[in-house]
């Protein structure tokens, strides 16, 4: 099962790039086993400050054929590490790619939202695009040591 995270805006070089490298790299590598990964990142720019819907049309662009839509978004459904991972394991059964869609400042235009066959929430609060790419980096790292029964997600 392929993993795209399909991100506006380009991060440059700096922790949060360190952190999602080194998060995604060990997915990559222990998720093998579990049949999860690789996971990529695909980022999209709207240099001419268009605003959502073109963030939108850019993203959709970027979606892998078939892969199951996720958006990162507040309003989505908040869930527990375990019920995160009980997800990618369902849809890993099911041999399907999954593409996660984080948007920009001003989040996901509405016609993208509504295309959208799951919306995850890492809370109420509202995160910086670049630490919700960490924190979805570091939660598909948890998820595949849960389906591998490996103790690094403690209860």
């Amino acid at each position: 099962m392929k993993v795209t995270i399909c991100a506006v805006g380009k991060l440059r070089k700096g922790p949060e790039l360190a952190l999602i490298s080194d998060y995604l790299d060990r997915f990559g590598k222990a998720g093998r086993a579990q049949g999860l990964g690789p996971a990529s990142v695909v980022e999209v720019e709207d240099k001419r400050n268009l605003g959502m819907e073109a963030e939108a049309a850019l993203l959709e662009r970027a979606l892998p054929a078939g892969a199951v839509l996720i958006t990162l978004d507040e309003r989505g459904d908040v869930v527990s590490s375990p019920e995160f991972a009980a997800k990618l394991g369902g849809w890993r059964d099911n041999a399907r790619d999954l593409a996660f869609v984080i948007g920009g400042a001003d989040g996901i235009a509405p016609s993208l939202r509504t295309k959208a066959d799951w919306s995850l929430s890492f809370g109420r609060m509202v995160w910086p695009h670049m630490m919700v790419r960490v924190m979805l980096s570091e939660q598909l790292y948890r998820a595949g040591q849960i389906l591998a029964g490996t103790p690094y997600h403690r209860v």
